[in-house]
């Protein structure tokens, strides 16, 4: 699992409309928005389940509507390992056709990829073989295109602009902590002058600081600037630094309690993290679940169950990912 899949899977569940606006303009055109739009991370999930195909954790798939009244879903897969994979294709067009194969859905594919490998761009998959042809074509695009737009970026009023330019600084200041340290005060600043909402900003400083882990030392240095920032723009609405402090609270929680169940082996590591993470997240609600974490026997399902509640699922969501 790399680790930008889970910030990149909820960037896009939160802002799907300036995604697809920034990335794929032409589809953005043709959805209803006023209808809104339904994740179907439960139905991707059979899916994978079925398949046995091994889904990334950024993929996504919606529910939209089109303009003309008709219902499409749209197959968002986000690609950000560090390498170029071979059967990336394959995988696109699996994922396709299993889920028009179960829905029966008009499906649209789309990809992003984040590696670091400026020629290494899969739009395709097909064959042929004596007079029968199958070919899948999805756009795709590049983030290391954005590279040389910063200025761009940094001026752009859509919020998916911010999210762009966080992933293409935080794989060029790897192993740079200082650095890293102003670009993320830096794209933390400017989302006050990008005319977003109250909400939108808080999403998005909690985006950036998940994608842009820096060392103790530098984090301190971070909340500092970004405490006398507030106070200078006298934004109370933002308290971000609390509540950064509560989530990562619930994210070391996480990581506790699968370091101590690792020693039992991968699954109990799993089960233990994701059984303290209910109680800390959902109190004796949480709790009920025990049960149904503790007779899952395969680790992607508890993967996937650890990413909801790391999103800020609901405990329907993660209740209905266990059943």
């Amino acid at each position: 699992m790399s680790e930008y899949d889970s910030p990149w899977k909820e960037a896009i569940e939160w802002f799907l409309q300036p995604f697809l606006e920034f990335f794929f303009p032409d589809v953005a055109w043709e959805i209803d928005w006023s209808r809104r739009y339904e994740s179907l991370d439960k139905e991707l999930q059979q899916i994978v389940r079925e398949g046995e195909l091994g889904l990334r954790l950024a993929d996504k798939l919606f529910k939209v509507w089109r303009l003309d009244g008709e219902e499409a879903w749209v197959l968002i897969h986000v690609e950000v390992q560090n390498q170029a994979e071979e059967q990336f294709g394959e995988r696109m067009y699996v994922y396709h056709y299993r889920i028009f194969d179960r829905f029966r859905r008009p499906v649209v594919s789309l990809a992003v990829l984040g590696d670091e490998q400026r020629s290494w761009r899969p739009q395709h998959f097909g064959y042929s073989l004596w007079g029968c042809s199958m070919r899948l074509e999805f756009p795709v695009v590049k983030l290391l295109d954005y590279g040389d737009r910063v200025a761009e970026l940094e001026a752009e009023r859509n919020p998916f602009a911010a999210v762009v330019l966080a992933h293409l600084k935080t794989v060029e200041t790897r192993h740079r902590p200082a650095q890293r340290r102003d670009w993320k005060v830096r794209l933390v600043k400017s989302l006050f002058d990008r005319g977003l909402s109250a909400e939108e900003i808080r999403q998005l400083f909690r985006l950036i600081d998940w994608l842009m882990e820096l060392p103790r030392e530098f984090e301190e240095d971070f909340q500092e600037q970004i405490h006398r920032f507030e106070e200078e723009r006298q934004m109370p609405y933002v308290t971000a630094i609390e509540r950064m402090a509560l989530e990562k609270g619930l994210e070391q929680g996480i990581e506790q309690g699968i370091e101590r169940g690792l020693q039992r082996g991968e699954l109990r590591g799993l089960q233990r993290g994701i059984e303290l993470a209910l109680e800390l997240k959902f109190g004796p609600d949480g709790l009920q679940l025990l049960p149904l974490v503790r007779a899952v026997s395969r680790v992607e399902v508890l993967r996937t169950v650890e990413q909801a509640i790391r999103a800020g699922r609901t405990l329907d969501d993660v209740r209905s990912l266990l059943t």
